[in-house]
C-alpha cells in the first residue's frame, strides 16, 4: 500500500511538473511571437484602411463584426455572435465636400454627425443668420427657401436635436423672448423720447439651438450650420436616430463648420455681402432593422470550463474618422492577444473570452447586454480586462493586497519582457473603492456596477510620443497614424499572458477588498 502511495505520488509530482513546464512552454512562445510575428498593426491597418468608421447602424459595422468572426476562426476559437439590439434604419456615409462661392473663395472644411440628412448632388445656396424673435422671423422668412443657416450655437458634436420635446423647449424660449422683444420696444421708445439721455441698453435674448427649427424647416432651408473647434468633433443624432424611420429621414442639413471658417462667413453676412455656399453630401439611409452584435472569441477551459477571465474592446466607432484609436485599439490589441496564444498552442484550465463589444457609443449596449443576458455567471468571473483609450503601453497593474500574490505570480514572465520598461505589480493602498452605482464611460462599467472585478492595466507613454486622447476623442483625427505600433504590441503582449496565467490558477481571483460595499 504504502508502495501505491508513492507510486501515486510519483505520478502526481510528474504530471504537475509536466502542466507547469507546458504552460511555461506556451508562455515562452507568446513572449517569442510577441518579438518576432507581433500583427496587432497587421489587423490595425485592414480595421483602418480597409473598413473604416463603423457606426452602429452602418454597412462598415457588419462588415467588421464579419471580419472579427473570421479571424476567430481562423485561429481555431470557439466564436459566439450575440446579438445586442438593432435599429430602425440604417446609415451610410460617402464623400462629403464644400465650398465658398465667391471672389475669396474657399474649401470648406467640415462634417456632419451620422443619421442626419445629405444634399442631393451639388446644392448651392445663399446664407442667412438664425432668426432669434418672431418679428426677425417674419422679416426674413421669404429668404429662408434655399438658404443656409448660420446658428448660434457652437457645436458639441451632437445632431441638433429635433425631437418633440425639445420643440416644447424651444416653444418656452420663444415665449420668454417674446416679452423681452416686448420689453427692448419700450427701452427704444424711451430712447428715441429721451435722445439727449444716455441711451438704455436693449435686453439680450435667450438663445436656444435653432429656436424656430420646424418654421425653418418648413421655409425650407436647404440647411444648419454650426461653429466647432478643430479638430471637428463629429458624433450622431443620438435624441432621433433610433426613432428614424424610413417615412420620417431627416429633411436638411446638419453641418459642423471649422470656426475660423464660420466666423469669416458670418461677417460676410452682417455685411450683407453677395455669395453663396455650395455642399455636395452623400449621407444616405436605407431600410432595416439592422442589427448589431458581439463578437466573442472562446478559448475554452480543460479543467474549469465555466470559469472565466475575459478582455475586450468596442468594435464600433464614429465615422468621420476611422475609430483607429477609440477603439480599433483595444480591439486590435484583444485580437492580437487570442492569435498569440492560439498560436502558441495555448490550453487554459479555465475559459478566456475575447470579447469585441458593440454599440459602446451608443450607450455601452453591447457589454450591457452580455451582462444582463446571463450567458455567463458573473460569480464566475475572475477579471476583466477592459482597453478603450490612449494607445499607450500596458507596463503594470495595481491590484487589491488579496490579489498582489496571484498578479505577480503571473506577471513574472513580463518583468524582463522589455528591459527598458519593467512589468511592475504593486499592491494598491488605502481603502477599498465603493463599487459604482451608474455606468460610467466605457464598457468595464456594468461587470464593475455587478462586482465583477475589472482591473485594467496601467498605461504609459515611456518613449514621450506626446499622445492627447482629446485630441482623437470622437474627432476627424481619429485615423491610423495616431496609433502607436510598439506600444500596442507590447500590450497585445501583456494581454495575453496575463490572461492565461490567471486562467491557469487553482481559483479564481480573490475578490477580498476589491470594492468596500
Amino acid at each position: 500500500m504504502r508502495k501505491y502511495i508513492q507510486l501515486l505520488a510519483v505520478v502526481l509530482a510528474v504530471s504537475v511538473s509536466f502542466e507547469i513546464a507546458a504552460q511555461d512552454n506556451v508562455v515562452s512562445k507568446v513572449l517569442e511571437l510577441g518579438r518576432t510575428d507581433n500583427q496587432t498593426m497587421v489587423h490595425a491597418d485592414y480595421l483602418n484602411r480597409v473598413i473604416g468608421g463603423r457606426i452602429v447602424g452602418s454597412p462598415s459595422l457588419t462588415y467588421a463584426e464579419q471580419w472579427v468572426k473570421e479571424q476567430f476562426e481562423s485561429w481555431g476559437l470557439d466564436v459566439i455572435v450575440q446579438e445586442a439590439g438593432t435599429i430602425n434604419v440604417g446609415f451610410m456615409r460617402g464623400p462629403w465636400s464644400g465650398r465658398m462661392l465667391s471672389e475669396d473663395g474657399m474649401v470648406l472644411h467640415f462634417g456632419t454627425p451620422a443619421y442626419t440628412a445629405g444634399t442631393c448632388g451639388k446644392t448651392s445656396g445663399h446664407v442667412l443668420i438664425e432668426p432669434h424673435s418672431r418679428r426677425e422671423l417674419e422679416r426674413m422668412k421669404g429668404a429662408l427657401k434655399g438658404a443656409w443657416v448660420l446658428l448660434d450655437a457652437e457645436s458639441n458634436g451632437m445632431a441638433i436635436d429635433h425631437t418633440q420635446k425639445a420643440m416644447e423647449k424651444r416653444a418656452e424660449v420663444i415665449a420668454r423672448n417674446e416679452e423681452i422683444e416686448r420689453k427692448n420696444m419700450e427701452i427704444m421708445r424711451w430712447n428715441w423720447e429721451h435722445r439727449d439721455s444716455a441711451a438704455r441698453e436693449q435686453l439680450p435674448y435667450e438663445k436656444s439651438t435653432a429656436l424656430f427649427y420646424d418654421e425653418m424647416v418648413e421655409a425650407g432651408v436647404l440647411g444648419f450650420i454650426r461653429s466647432a473647434k478643430v479638430p471637428l468633433r463629429i458624433m450622431y443624432d443620438r435624441a432621433g436616430c433610433y426613432d428614424i424611420t424610413m417615412e420620417t429621414l431627416p429633411k436638411v442639413c446638419d453641418i459642423i463648420l471649422d470656426e475660423a471658417q464660420f466666423d469669416v462667413i458670418r461677417r460676410k453676412v452682417l455685411r450683407r455681402d453677395i455669395f453663396q455656399l455650395e455642399f455636395d453630401i452623400r449621407n444616405h439611409f436605407y431600410r432595416g432593422p439592422v442589427p448589431y452584435h458581439n463578437i466573442i472569441g472562446v478559448m475554452k477551459g480543460s479543467k474549469y470550463p465555466k470559469e472565466y477571465v475575459l478582455a475586450g474592446g468596442h468594435l464600433d466607432s464614429y465615422d468621420s474618422a476611422s475609430g483607429a484609436v477609440d477603439d480599433g485599439n483595444g480591439v486590435c490589441v484583444t485580437l492580437e492577444a487570442a492569435r498569440l496564444l492560439a498560436a502558441s498552442g495555448a490550453k487554459p484550465k479555465r475559459t478566456l473570452m475575447f470579447c469585441i463589444w458593440t454599440a459602446e457609443e451608443f450607450g455601452l449596449l453591447g457589454s450591457k447586454y452580455f451582462v444582463e443576458s446571463g450567458m455567463v455567471p458573473l460569480g464566475s468571473i475572475s477579471n476583466y480586462f477592459n482597453r478603450d483609450g490612449d494607445p499607450l503601453m500596458a507596463t503594470g497593474i495595481s491590484v487589491p493586497a488579496a490579489m498582489y500574490d496571484d498578479f505577480a505570480k503571473v506577471c513574472k514572465p513580463l518583468a524582463d519582457y522589455d528591459a527598458s520598461v519593467p512589468f511592475t505589480v504593486e499592491k494598491r493602498e488605502g481603502p477599498a473603492r465603493p463599487r459604482p452605482t451608474t455606468a460610467g464611460g466605457s464598457d468595464h462599467a456594468y461587470f464593475a456596477m455587478n462586482g465583477v472585478p475589472t482591473i485594467s492595466f496601467r498605461e504609459t507613454d515611456p518613449d514621450g510620443m506626446n499622445f492627447e486622447y482629446g485630441e482623437i476623442w470622437h474627432t476627424e483625427r481619429d485615423i491610423f497614424n495616431k496609433l502607436i505600433p510598439r506600444y500596442m504590441e507590447h500590450s497585445a503582449v501583456v494581454t495575453a499572458v496575463t490572461m492565461y496565467g490567471l486562467g491557469n490558477l487553482d481559483h479564481l481571483l480573490s475578490r477580498e477588498g476589491l470594492y468596500s460595499n
